[in-house]
């Protein structure tokens, strides 16, 4: 496998929303993105941004309702989502009360699951952004026991 761009990850999730603009300025002051890149359309359109958290990226652009089935906020779809995007922060406490503060509604208060010494233990909480997206944050409390293979 052909090395990803320095400065980009393997992987790299795009969110819509309606209001693009507004959302990328409420990701940054209530979940700790910091922008790299916005390009703006026609009409006060993001057509692509680059939010990045540590060494994590997701782009966010204003969702398209010319594209059928295609590039919509879950706004748009009565709340539908199809995905949660899963987060690893340093303190989960710290970052769920900045979360509240900005007005993320906490859909799962902060909690330790233990999966067992195989599997390891993480403390995680959920909320949901103004547009409805799923956003998951996670701290590893325990990191598996190395296996005896």
């Amino acid at each position: 496998m052909q090395p990803t761009p320095e400065d980009w990850p393997r992987i790299a999730p795009a969110i819509f929303y309606d209001r693009a603009g507004e959302a990328i300025d409420w990701l940054c002051a209530a979940f700790g993105f910091e922008l790299r890149l916005r390009i703006d359309g026609d009409g006060g359109r993001v057509e692509h941004s680059e939010l990045e958290l540590d060494d994590g990226l997701v782009m966010v652009a204003t969702s398209d309702p010319k594209m059928p089935g295609t590039w919509k906020s879950p706004v748009a779809l009565d709340g539908v989502n199809t995905q949660s995007l899963c987060v690893y922060v340093d303190d989960v406490d710290a970052h769920c009360a900045r979360a509240r503060e900005a007005g993320a509604t906490i859909s799962q208060e902060p909690k330790t699951d233990d999966y067992g010494e195989e599997h390891g233990s993480h403390r995680t909480y959920r909320a949901v952004d103004p547009e409805g997206h799923h956003w998951w944050f996670m701290t590893r409390v325990r990191a598996p026991k190395p296996s005896a293979r």
